[in-house]
């Protein structure tokens, strides 16, 4: 799979008929404004793997055809009669609890044990704070910046703070630090205001420095 197609299919932002389009195809004159066939990401992703992103988002509908491709491999595009095939290893995300829509009855329970074959719980960031440090200079990295674009207070700082907003949060508080920083390196003071108060109580805490782990820079 590694040396086949990544495709990745982001399901909340989508109405229904979109998403059904985007995964599986259309036929010329499927819906009003298709004036041409399209292949879905299920045919594009053949022989690689298909991300499926915010997968607790999916309509029912939607999630009966996935259900059907996940158990025989085969779909039909929309506006089309043909059944075709395409073998893909499927990826889904989600921040929700599927498990727990599955009970309710707002996610298929069967399409969920299709897709809980083997699951990764990736805990929020305020539960690893080792990994704020390592995370915080990734997205640097990212930009093509190195160590040396931000102080080691600020990096105490930032690994301090919980992380309500998770990863996220974090790229951006290192975006707006970039701007106020300017060529200089990032500051304590370049950060937001929570973080800075959050890293400033923290600091001064002698269990609160035991009990953030320490990165070996």
């Amino acid at each position: 799979r590694a040396a086949g197609p990544f495709v990745e299919v982001h399901a909340a932002p989508l109405p229904e008929t979109l998403v059904e389009g985007e995964l599986f195809g259309r036929d010329k004159g499927a819906y009003t404004g298709a004036t041409e066939a399209k292949a879905g990401h299920v045919e594009i992703a053949q022989g690689g793997t298909l991300f499926l992103d915010e997968i607790g988002e999916l309509a029912g509908t939607i999630q009966v055809k996935l259900l059907r491709f996940l158990q025989d491999r085969t779909f039909t595009r929309l506006g089309s009669t043909q059944s075709r095939r395409s073998d893909v290893r499927i990826i889904a995300a989600t921040n929700g609890d599927l498990a727990a829509a599955a009970k309710a009855g707002t996610f298929r329970e069967d399409l969920y044990y299709r897709l809980a074959v083997f699951r990764i719980t990736v805990p929020p960031l305020r539960d690893r704070p080792d990994d704020i440090r390592a995370t915080a200079l990734a997205l640097l990295a990212e930009r093509g910046l190195g160590l040396d674009r931000i102080t080691q207070a600020a990096l105490d700082q930032l690994a301090a703070y919980r992380w309500p907003g998770n990863v996220r949060e974090l790229e951006n508080a290192l975006g707006r630090a970039l701007v106020l920083a300017g060529t200089e390196p990032i500051a304590p003071s370049h950060l937001p205001a929570a973080v800075a108060r959050t890293g400033e109580l923290n600091t001064t805490s002698i269990l609160d420095d035991l009990l953030v782990p320490s990165f070996s820079l």
